[in-house]
């Protein structure tokens, strides 16, 4: 249906309740009792509250759904998920990624998620995957936004190949370029990792997302690389650093001069607590890490932090369930942000926190806007949090694709003993 409107609904940043109007999958109208002809389809949000699609700034649809496929992470480790997924993608196939990737994007969608940033391994020779997933932000472009990042799991210096893998991987069409210069052989391939990084993005005029400093090692600082790069080469609001887990272990005296030096650039960071909480801290007996990096401090010194699921049931993490509301609500927990202005904080990183970091420029609730629209059985982001509440509906680009039937609990008293 071309027309729709949706009744009675509540906005983060308008008193009262309004009604918005639809057409042709633009927001046309928004204000208080829009007579609408009988002709159009109406929803009444009953005062719930209504935002813009939430946004996954970090998963890796390639993986995805593939728990235990050759075998279970038996240790829970970051590296043993990379020799677990080693193995794994010897045996990928375009039908394979793209089946599940699929099935991961449709629960997410049903989650209120419609953008999405996948990092895809690209130091698999046959590069199945990337082309799987490139193909899929096709077919799927008509109700969800999706962003392919080109990640070298292996390094881009590990292996003779693999530099040239990540720059064909640009050439065939992926949206960023990613890194991982923690995993490289030696500190200075690290280093000239993110170099080459910074450059085939000015090349190919990419995003950039790096994997960076997810390791508990307080010596671990490519952080401080990317970081200088954006300086000297400016654009650092192209520039994503995600995990930086490393930061939480950095000594105060150190950590304080890195976060000066973020004040002079406007860099992204992405955190993923969920995966982040389950890897870090490891080898720690007590007092153990939480293994995350500095979000609460992050956020008070003004610097963009979003948020992202990372893993649904792969080698890494095996649990997920494709919603944002759930990682919102972890980080309210391991990053201590409870104050009420910081857990409408938590609740911005996974909306509009996050479409800055991918660079999407059309988004939010807005009259000429597109119509994409998530409404939530809560009044405010707080009650959105508390209880964990999933979409009553979920429109894309002005149609409605989803519908889920609120959670109700109920008690019967009468079922209760008399002595109670």
């Amino acid at each position: 249906m071309n027309t729709r409107l949706l009744k009675n609904c509540r906005l983060r940043d308008r008193a009262g309740l309004v009604d918005i109007l639809i057409e042709l999958g633009r927001i046309v109208r928004i204000a208080p009792g829009i007579e609408a002809p009988a002709s159009i389809e109406v929803t009444d949000c009953g005062g719930g509250l209504v935002t813009p699609p939430f946004v996954e700034s970090h998963i890796h649809l390639d993986s995805v759904l593939a728990a235990g496929q050759p075998r279970f992470n038996a240790g829970g480790t970051l590296f043993e998920g990379i020799q677990i997924w080693g193995e794994r993608k010897a045996s990928l196939t375009r039908e394979d990624v793209q089946a599940r990737a699929l099935e991961a994007l449709k629960l997410m969608a049903a989650n209120g998620v419609l953008v999405v940033r996948t990092h895809v391994d690209v130091t698999e020779p046959r590069l199945i995957a990337l082309d799987a997933l490139l193909e899929l932000r096709e077919q799927v472009k008509g109700w969800t936004t999706l962003q392919v990042v080109a990640f070298p799991q292996d390094g881009i210096y590990s292996r003779p190949e693999n530099d040239g893998l990540l720059e064909e991987a640009l050439r065939r069409g992926a949206d960023v370029v990613g890194g991982i210069p923690h995993y490289e052989l030696t500190r200075e391939d690290g280093v000239r990792s993110i170099h080459r990084i910074f450059d085939l993005a000015e090349q190919y005029d990419r995003l950039i997302d790096v994997h960076c400093d997810e390791v508990d090692d307080d010596q671990s600082r490519f952080l401080e690389v990317i970081v200088a790069e954006a300086i000297k080469r400016g654009g650092g609001e192209r520039v994503s650093a995600s995990h930086t887990t490393a930061f939480g272990s950095y000594n105060d005296s150190y950590a304080f001069k890195l976060m000066g030096f973020l004040r002079r650039t406007n860099i992204n960071f992405i955190a993923n607590p969920l995966i982040n909480i389950t890897l870090q801290g490891r080898q720690d007996t007590y007092p153990k890490r939480r293994g995350l990096t500095r979000i609460k401090e992050l956020v008070a010194n003004g610097v963009n932090v979003s948020l992202g699921q990372d893993c649904i049931y792969d080698p890494w993490y095996i649990f997920g369930t494709g919603s944002m509301i759930g990682v919102a609500h972890m980080t309210v927990h391991v990053a201590q942000m409870t104050g009420l202005s910081e857990i409408d904080a938590c609740f911005a990183m996974i909306a509009e926190n996050g479409a800055r970091s991918l660079g999407i420029a059309d988004y939010g609730i807005r009259v000429g806007g597109s119509a994409d629209l998530v409404v939530l059985p809560a009044a405010t982001p707080f009650d959105a949090l508390r209880y964990q509440v999933i979409p009553t509906h979920v429109v894309s680009r002005g149609r409605m694709i989803a519908r889920n039937a609120p959670a109700a609990l109920g008690f019967d008293s009468g079922a209760l003993p008399d002595w109670m």
